[in-house]
């Protein structure tokens, strides 16, 4: 347990055992009513530990404010965000498992699952010994992403309102829904949140500062095929399953994620099904170049022309949809924001590890919105599973870090 956030563990432990998982099938706003009930309760949480201006928004956003303590009252308007669902998978009936000074090589059950957590397929085991971590028991996924960025900021408040001898500008905090299928913050109000800057607390591993991300769009292919009976399928017959196939070979082979790495980009086939009759393919596309992106998005439609010319009619109609845009493009010129987590982390012996993130995070929209808002590590590695786990100590040097941006900011 920490002693400097006494209540940041038991307060993450408590928010994971809540079922908060979006739902991608969902036409509402919040997506689950899970999220909208986690919401409230955190509402009354965050009245309780003493900010001000708590109110929910009408994307479901959850703001609040903690008053500048400069002596003019002013200061630079820093923000922190955090997400509150979890990803697509068991999020039921949560049990976390404690592992106090785990040594570094041991493998570890987790509950009466049958499964490991083995340094062997985990080599990032290596790099915790000596810390207490949080485990799932295997049957679920553990909910770090994003509830220890949840529980950083609000311990992080605490211990400020706790401590007024800390000089700090005003301080703005933003908790939402449906990060993980995407939508959470296509309409955060920046104007309301009114921060000069602010970062998400939504990254892995110990001095991860993501200001760079993919470029990201979503491609939908329907296949409508001519069935016929197959004995008597030559020049009558267009399968829309080969089709399919031949449209997914027709990608570059080598441009998939488990052959690239770092800044190259991929096609990703995540869904096909169907029949003879009509297939369906899904498809995300990224890339960290907009150039290339842009590129990307015209060989699909380049392939889908092309088949249709070769089958002398209009059965491949492809769809694209762009999900959001690389943040770095923003933070660019807006470096200074990088620099004071950089610095805050330096001064704590961190090493910032600021790789171009290969993936997205909803910094990435806010920052497109107009806020530069990159994303900062709040500890949980394995994420999206049951192999997942979190570092306490790792959770307290995150919100080490916040606190470190405040006083920096502040100055």
């Amino acid at each position: 347990m920490s002693e400097k956030y006494p209540q940041l563990v038991s307060r993450f432990l408590r928010y994971v055992k809540v079922d908060t998982r979006s739902d991608e099938d969902s036409q509402t706003v919040p997506s689950s009513p899970k999220e909208v009930q986690f919401l409230k309760d955190l509402a009354v949480e965050l009245k309780e530990v003493g900010l001000e201006n708590v109110r929910t928004m009408k994307d479901g956003y959850l703001f609040a404010e903690l008053p500048s303590n400069l002596p003019d009252g002013q200061g630079t308007k820093v923000g922190f965000i955090s997400h509150v669902d979890t990803a697509d998978f068991e999020s039921e009936h949560v049990n976390p498992q404690e592992v106090d000074n785990y040594d570094g090589h041991s493998v570890l059950e987790l509950g009466t699952s049958g499964f490991k957590l083995d340094p062997a397929v985990f080599p990032n085991l290596k790099n915790y010994q000596g810390h207490d971590l949080i485990t799932t028991d295997g049957t679920t996924l553990l909910g770090s992403d994003d509830k220890s960025g949840v529980a950083e900021i609000v311990s992080l408040i605490e211990y400020l309102i706790a401590h007024p001898e800390i000089k700090h500008g005003p301080v703005r905090v933003a908790f939402g829904p449906d990060e993980e299928i995407g939508i959470g913050a296509n309409n955060f109000d920046v104007a309301a949140f009114d921060a000069d800057f602010a970062y998400t607390v939504d990254g892995g591993p110990l001095g991860e500062l993501e200001w760079e991300t993919f470029n990201a769009a979503q491609a939908e292919i329907v296949i409508t095929g001519q069935n016929v009976h197959p004995g008597t399928a030559k020049g009558a017959m267009v399968n829309a399953l080969q089709v399919a196939i031949d449209f997914h070979n027709a990608l570059p082979e080598h441009d998939r994620p488990e052959k690239t790495e770092g800044r190259e980009g991929f096609y990703h086939l995540i869904d096909m099904a169907g029949t003879p009759e009509e297939a369906k393919l899904t498809y995300i596309i990224r890339d960290h170049d907009h150039d290339t992106f842009e590129n990307r998005k015209a060989t699909m439609t380049q392939i889908a022309d092309q088949l249709n010319k070769d089958l002398h009619k209009d059965r491949v109609a492809l769809t694209l949809k762009d999900q959001y845009y690389n943040m770095g493009d923003v933070l660019k010129d807006h470096q200074e924001v990088v620099d004071y987590a950089e610095e805050a982390m330096t001064d704590l012996g961190i090493k910032p590890i600021t790789d171009p993130a290969r993936g997205g995070t909803d910094g990435s929209k806010i920052t497109f919105l107009g806020l530069p808002t990159p994303n900062l590590f709040a500890g949980g590695e394995n994420m999206h599973g049951r192999y997942e786990f979190v570092s306490k100590q790792v959770m307290e040097q995150a919100t080490d870090v916040l606190l470190g941006i405040l006083q920096k900011a502040a100055k």
